[in-house]
């Protein structure tokens, strides 16, 4: 594909913009307590400004540290955040990137956290964590009070020489609640009729203005479509990109979705590419100001949209984390290596979430690291040996051939190891693609790939510097009568042998991540009836939330059963004899079982070279522990750092 359209000049207001590659705003959670800009911080986008990105919009900034509602964020309420801010501009502009900042005030009912009492927002709406609290709605008098922030907070934005703001409106957030009828209950001056609606977004417009100058862009960011009971539609936010359009607004990042459907917030693996780029067309109907659009975007969607006037800019979220170098590389027209982004959402909000920890990525660890875990030429090249294919001996090669060591990769089977798997499904094409990427960048990088089953007795173990041992996972095997029967099959082999999926009515044993997904690609892709046995009482907890609320809906749609609570007890030639927790036990009948009841470490060769060559032997991936692939590429990453 041509990429040269995303290489066109393109303006917002009076900034204009380099390319048409434009980075989401993220949350980081790389702040200083006290708001300001952290190195790390800085070094993070100046990586992707350093990569070619054309406009970089910087996320989680609230007017104040109150109205972030204990978020860890840039704080725009005191000119203590300004000289930071200074240097992450500086540092992007030398690149000739264009930096942004989001700005909101706040969550609203939307707050993760509070603490002694209730959440703002427009009406008394339920918290959306728990519906027996209330919120406060905003007086008239603390409504002007968060106008003079705008105001105040606008000018040191500008003082800190940002190209323009965005106004953070979408997702279900404060400005979102005043904007949207569903949430928006109040009669006075601001709700009660549309115009009334819009009249707190209008303010926020008028007080940027004030403070900044009338000359400053400003972007709003709008949920064209909350895709909820009662929740905006898309002809309803017609009517207001054409009243923002008219009071001065520069241009407009438009999606979809709202907390209630956070999957949108979010996309994951099985919403596919440009998944939101489908609101486009009605916000082109409404105004002609310029639009950005994001969701999952590919750089071929992003051609695909731009070239059929869709949209002006592509947004990349996620491809960025997974790539900074994105633009450079399209730019050079080197599509093959860019290393694709897995929508996996594990280390990036995943571990915001989880560990309330600063994001990274699970195929760039470095991601937020990039000082340290910069990979740098070493002055005495090693010979290597890297003993597995999947992700954490891929990145193992490739890590360590870039810092200048001869690498030789053992893989007996085919590269990507247990990554192949998955990767079959359409909706994990994004896998195949990483898949690809490495293959790509060994060929580059003169990786001796050998296919051989490598021996502990060797010579070539005796003779090299290190050993990193990626020797993966293997099926977990469970004493459960009738498990090794003629009718039951293996997850991994079900993916990749789909000729031996001879059943029209597959039952799949163990409803973690791996087994749904085969059952949502059994009807999907193969056409049978698929059925989910889970002894918990849910299934796909291995996996973070909004991805887990994504499947069950993909499965769902796809007519997948799901029996929860249910303990595999046998299996028969009729199928599965299972322990109901509230039943008793009962046949499920099917033709074929799928077992997908988990891996572990494949330790054959591990255990035998901690035993030869504990010395220099670095053991990464599956072998430690049966993980996620994430773990297995930073297990890689880092032992190339750590040889020298």
């Amino acid at each position: 594909m041509n990429y040269d359209t995303l290489f066109t000049p393109f303006k917002i207001g009076n900034c204009e913009i380099k390319n048409r590659i434009v980075m989401s705003a993220m949350g980081t959670l790389m702040s200083n307590r006290d708001g300001s800009f952290s190195e790390d911080e800085i070094a993070y986008f100046e990586e992707r400004a350093k990569g070619g990105t054309g406009m970089i919009i910087v996320g989680q900034g609230y007017l104040t540290a109150d109205l972030g509602q204990g978020v860890l964020g840039h704080y725009w309420d005191h000119h203590h955040i300004v000289p930071s801010a200074r240097a992450l501009t500086n540092r992007c502009h030398a690149h000739g990137c264009k930096v942004f900042t989001q700005l909101s005030c706040g969550t609203g009912r939307n707050a993760n956290e509070i603490h002694g009492k209730p959440p703002y927002s427009s009406s008394e709406n339920t918290w959306v964590w728990d519906s027996n609290v209330k919120c406060h709605p905003l007086t008239v008098e603390e409504i002007e009070e968060i106008m003079k922030q705008w105001e105040y907070s606008a000018g040191l934005v500008r003082d800190a020489g940002f190209d323009g703001i965005e106004v953070h409106a979408h997702v279900g957030y404060l400005i979102d609640q005043f904007i949207s009828p569903i949430w928006n209950h109040r009669t006075d001056d601001y709700g009660g009729t549309p115009k009334k609606n819009a009249r707190f977004a209008l303010d926020i417009v008028d007080a940027i203005h004030r403070g900044a100058g009338d000359d400053f862009p400003v972007i709003f960011r709008l949920s064209m479509d909350h895709r909820i009971p009662g929740g905006r539609t898309l002809e309803d936010s017609k009517v207001l990109l054409k009243v923002l359009d008219e009071h001065g607004v520069d241009a407009f990042d438009v999606d979809a979705g709202c907390y209630e459907t956070i999957k949108y917030v979010y996309p994951p693996m099985y919403m596919g590419e440009a998944c939101m780029e489908y609101v486009c067309r009605a916000a082109r109907e409404a105004t002609d100001k310029p639009l950005l659009n994001a969701g999952s975007h590919t750089p071929e969607s992003a051609v695909k949209m731009i070239e059929g006037g869709d949209a002006d800019f592509v947004i990349f979220g996620r491809q960025l984390i997974a790539d900074p170098e994105i633009g450079n590389k399209l730019l050079e027209e080197r599509p093959e290596d860019v290393r694709p982004c897995m929508r996996c959402n594990e280390e990036c909000i995943g571990r915001i979430l989880r560990y309330r920890s600063k994001l990274s990525c699970a195929v760039n660890p470095a991601a937020g690291d990039e000082h340290a875990m910069r990979l740098t030429k070493v002055d005495q090249p090693k010979n290597v040996v890297v003993i597995g294919g999947g992700p954490g001996g891929l990145e193992a090669a490739r890590a360590c051939a870039i810092r200048g060591h001869h690498v030789k990769l053992y893989e007996r089977n085919e590269l990507g190891g247990t990554l192949n798997a998955p990767a079959t499904a359409d909706f994990k094409i994004q896998i195949r693609k990483l898949i690809e990427y490495y293959k790509a960048q060994l060929q580059k990088l003169d990786v001796e790939v050998v296919k051989a089953d490598l021996s502990i007795d060797d010579p070539v173990l005796s003779q090299c510097y290190r050993i990193v041992c990626a020797t993966g996972s293997k099926p977990l095997e469970m004493s459960i009568p009738g498990i090794k029967g003629d009718n039951v099959l293996g997850v991994i082999d079900a993916h990749l042998k789909p000729e031996l999926v001879t059943g029209q009515n597959i039952i799949v044993c163990g409803g973690g991540m791996s087994g749904c997904d085969f059952a949502l690609e059994a009807v999907t892709a193969l056409g049978r009836k698929a059925t989910v046995i889970e002894m918990k009482n849910d299934v796909a907890t291995d996996v973070i939330m909004m991805n887990q609320v994504s499947l069950k809906e993909s499965m769902a749609e796809a007519g997948v059963t799901l029996r929860c609570g249910c303990r595999v007890k046998e299996i028969t030639a009729q199928g599965v004899v299972v322990i109901n927790q509230d039943t008793g036990e009962e046949l499920i009948e099917g033709d074929q079982i799928i077992s997908a009841l988990g891996q572990t470490p494949n330790r054959e060769l591990a255990d035998k070279l901690r035993e030869k060559y504990f010395k220099k032997t670095i053991f990464v991936g599956d072998c430690v522990k049966a993980a996620k692939s994430g773990d297995a590429i930073r297990d890689g990453l880092c032992a190339a750092l750590s040889i020298n």
